[in-house]
């Protein structure tokens, strides 16, 4: 009876969290698709109102909205192509026992991860580079994520050394046996490394505020950012009236959102099941 009691105890908590957790998801999806009038009159609560998708027609006629959007597509997919690279690079020598130096340089690695150098040096590099208002300037700078680099390793570092041993043998080079043996084994960690590298370059907007000045280099985020905290909807004027927009600010508000939030709402499923096997399996040794 006790046990019983504390699953449905259990139970209930869970459907309250799941409750609370989906429903400013679901009431930024209602008001999205309701009139402009009901949502400023604070008639939508649970159901939609006068179901419209003006507020999508207004976003989606915005060529600022279509050009921000193609370029966070762009760099999402050439940040994490560049960052699985990069991390799969530094992670498999770091996991040969074999390598000289190894410890001295997972150190060096570790110690950036708590010693950061600053805003404005970091300004500065990338400005002597000169990558400033550049598609560079986004996708350099964050080619590594050290975090992610010691989970990949110690994914890396599980697999058998039999394996390398074998591909050895067979006269493969190190080169060889990462790409043919060892990547192919670690599809999990990849896949959970692929999911937390999209997210990050997807929800990004505070290195393109720094160093882009041009606003046909924007991501979304900027644009979500502006709309959202700053209200600037003076781009949709353009297609909609002055009035009208007033009254249909919120609507669009979440109406952005939504378009943000979809690509990786509808990426998480197809990686979900690698996720939990990828991050456990690679903090299974520290």
């Amino acid at each position: 009876m006790r046990g019983r009691i504390f699953d449905i105890c259990n139970v209930l908590l869970m459907l309250f969290l799941i409750l609370i957790t989906l429903y400013p998801l679901y009431y930024m999806g209602i008001v999205s698709i309701s009139a402009g009038d009901a949502v400023s009159r604070g008639e939508v609560y649970f159901l939609p109102k006068d179901i419209t998708l003006q507020a999508y027609d207004v976003i989606l006629a915005d060529p600022s909205i279509l050009r921000s959007y193609a370029n966070t597509l762009m760099y999402t997919a050439g940040g994490v192509a560049i960052n699985l690279i990069m991390t799969a690079l530094c992670a498999y020598p770091l996991s040969r026992g074999y390598m000289y130096g190894r410890s001295l340089i997972s150190l060096f690695v570790v110690l950036t991860m708590f010693f950061d150098s600053g805003l404005i040096p970091r300004y500065m590099v990338v400005h002597s580079l000169g990558l400033v208002n550049s598609v560079w300037a986004i996708l350099i700078p964050t080619a590594i994520n050290v975090f992610n680099m010691i989970l990949m390793r110690t994914f890396f570092q599980n697999i058998p050394d039999s394996l390398h041993e074998s591909a050895t043998v067979d006269g493969a080079g190190e080169f060889r046996t990462l790409i043919r043996i060892v990547l192919p084994l670690s599809l999990p960690v990849m896949a959970t490394m692929f999911l937390f590298y999209a997210v990050a370059h997807w929800n990004s907007f505070f290195p393109a505020l720094i160093y882009l000045n041009e606003k046909a280099l924007y991501p979304l985020q900027i644009i979500l950012r502006n709309i959202v905290i700053q209200g600037d909807m003076a781009a949709q004027t353009t297609t909609t009236g002055a009035e009208e927009l007033a009254v249909m600010s919120l609507n669009i508000k979440y109406a952005t959102v939504y378009v943000a939030i979809l690509p990786i709402i509808c990426l998480y499923p197809f990686v979900q099941k690698y996720f939990v096997q990828g991050a456990m399996l690679g903090s299974v040794k520290g």
